[in-house]
């Protein structure tokens, strides 16, 4: 297998502690898991200090790589970024030390965008009905089925649809660059707890806005019934 990585026309700029790390025009994608790309920047569009904190660390594609402190006007983020000898005069640096991070002058969160990714969310009347374990959890004819590249169409529908009684808040949140912050609620069925199979988006990104204040299911994780026909469970990462 051999390292796919590719330049980006976007100019990137991470942030510490308001200061700017790097602003870059010529950042590289770099697919270091097959799911998403990182962002590889010049070292010569970088504005802190890197330090080296210890032993080298390998790869079996990047190769052999050195960890650093990022010093930027006296403010230190420990083990921040990384450099490999495959992408020579580049450096990556760990998302979630960063305080933010710009694609042009728009955040962006938790990774990249995928320049290979689309997000489409249509309108449908499909009856889709939603089961788990013999019962009937949600049932709509008005759902919006979000289409995302490599991943199952996600029907959401709207509260009014799903049988809230069943349903208990969750304190687990994830983020999404496509779509935004996510809520998530446990499903309760003959007693048994369903943790974090459902979820919603309050206030999701604009390219994601219509499914605004609806919610989803798994479908790795429960039967849906679309115009009368079961549907098989997908096999993705998050069955």
């Amino acid at each position: 297998m051999s390292l796919r990585s590719e330049p980006s026309p976007k100019r990137v700029r991470p942030f510490l502690a308001g200061r700017p790390v790097a602003d870059t025009a010529t950042p590289l994608l770099v697919w270091e898991i097959p799911y998403y790309p990182a962002y590889y920047l010049p070292l010569a569009d970088l504005k802190a200090e890197l330090v080296p904190t210890g032993a080298p660390e390998t790869h079996h594609l990047l190769g052999t790589g050195t960890r650093y402190d990022v010093l930027l006007d006296g403010v230190r983020s420990p083990g921040a970024a990384l450099r490999w000898t495959a992408v020579p005069d580049h450096v990556r640096l760990e998302w979630a030390a960063m305080d933010e991070w710009l694609e042009e002058d728009e955040p962006v969160y938790v990774h990249p965008r995928d320049p290979y990714k689309r997000v489409d969310v249509l309108a449908s009347s499909k009856h889709v009905r939603i089961e788990l374990d013999g019962t009937v959890l949600a049932e709509s004819r008005s759902p919006r089925i979000l289409f995302e590249t490599s991943l199952p169409p996600r029907y959401y529908l709207p509260f009014a649809d799903v049988r809230l009684e069943l349903l208990t808040p969750s304190a687990t949140h994830t983020s999404c660059p496509y779509k935004g912050t996510a809520d998530y609620w446990t499903v309760t069925v003959d007693g048994i707890e369903h943790r974090d199979i459902v979820w919603g988006y309050r206030t999701p990104l604009p390219e994601s806005q219509k499914v605004a204040g609806l919610l989803c299911f798994y479908n790795e994780k429960v039967d849906i019934v679309i115009d009368g026909v079961r549907q098989d469970r997908p096999q993705t990462p998050f069955s």
